[in-house]
């Protein structure tokens, strides 16, 4: 019989599982913190704070009056802010007269790239400081950029599809197309309210919550909110009747990242867009209105977010699914009014 080997003695000692899981959560949640204070500042209940634009310049004004080819829209495809005035820009027609500029978010500089280098810089931190020496606020898209003066006239989204509706009417394709009449300007500023707050920021307020808490109070801020909108859409094709506004402009870029991203990136997995009896359809509605489906790109937006939020994902591992069929028809018409 063979004598029993002797077990080696390894110099040192391996920590015991449970120390090992205690550092490792320790060590990443430190870090998670760090990141996330830069990515999403939070107040202190935990609650995601969106910092404001600070350009808030008008064109119109006899600093930036309108004109065809002046001006220019500096945007990422993958940003629903952004995409906003994409959707403005092509509902009005208006690609003859104000040019785009693309960019990338870097998964490794985490910030803003030019798809086509500027000659003087090529992320959007440089372009910020480059327009405005000492600028210490976030470099964001949508950018609205007069090209002559080389000045930002505005970086807030909301205002900017304002003043493409209604500023450069003598350059639009479709100038009798108005998306904030008088009329129903009440009505579309209050429904935007809610929007903004309860699902354009909804989304973003479950993920990049902080606490338990404030996560739960933004999901069930959010999946209230769409409830109301689904059951709005029930008796009325668009949030203000039967025409589209900027409401239903705001509200779209948002319903066409969610089952893609905010579903499961952003923890708002109560319920799927498409299991919505109202809502789907609406989506799919307003994807199919003239040229707005060119401004939509699913793998882009998908690369966007999950290759770039490291804190929300840190594998950097984009997914699949899911299928959508926008192309479906929508049966939304039957909604309108006819006289």
């Amino acid at each position: 019989m063979a004598p029993t080997p002797t077990p080696t003695k390894k110099s040192g000692s391996p920590l015991p599982p449970g120390a090992i899981v205690r550092l490792g959560k320790f060590a990443w949640t430190t870090m998670w913190r760090l990141m996330m204070s830069k990515l999403a500042p939070r107040n202190s209940s935990g609650e995601y704070i969106r910092p404001e634009s600070q350009f808030r310049h008008q064109v119109g004004t006899a600093a930036y009056p309108p004109e065809a080819g002046r001006y220019q829209l500096i945007v990422g495809w993958g940003c629903p802010w952004a995409h906003r005035t994409l959707v403005v820009r092509a509902l009005k027609g208006l690609s003859s007269a104000i040019s785009i500029n693309i960019v990338s978010p870097s998964p490794d500089s985490g910030m803003w790239v030019f798809d086509q280098p500027e000659v003087e810089f090529n992320t959007l931190p440089e372009f910020y400081h480059n327009a405005k020496p000492g600028y210490q606020g976030r470099a964001t898209v949508p950018l609205l950029w007069d090209t002559q003066q080389k000045a930002i006239v505005n970086n807030e989204s909301a205002e900017i599809i304002v003043m493409l509706n209604s500023e450069f009417q003598q350059f639009a394709k479709y100038p009798d197309l108005d998306l904030y009449p008088p009329a129903l300007k009440e009505a579309i500023d209050s429904w935007n309210e809610q929007i903004y707050q309860y699902v354009n920021n909804g989304v973003y307020r479950c993920g990049f919550a902080q606490t338990q808490t404030a996560y739960e109070t933004a999901c069930n801020q959010l999946f209230d909110t769409l409830d109301l909108i689904d059951q709005t859409l029930a008796n009325s094709r668009y949030l203000c009747g039967d025409r589209i506004t900027l409401a239903d402009v705001r509200l779209f870029t948002t319903l066409f990242r969610f089952d893609t991203v905010y579903y499961s990136l952003f923890k708002c997995h109560r319920r799927r867009l498409v299991d919505y009896q109202n809502l789907y359809p609406y989506l799919r509605d307003i994807y199919q209105l003239p040229e707005v489906a060119e401004t939509c790109n699913l793998e882009v937006i998908k690369r966007d977010y999950y290759g770039n939020l490291f804190p929300l994902n840190p594998g950097g591992i984009i997914p699949l699914g899911p299928d959508l069929d926008l192309h479906q028809p929508h049966d939304r018409d039957r909604l309108t009014q006819t006289n």
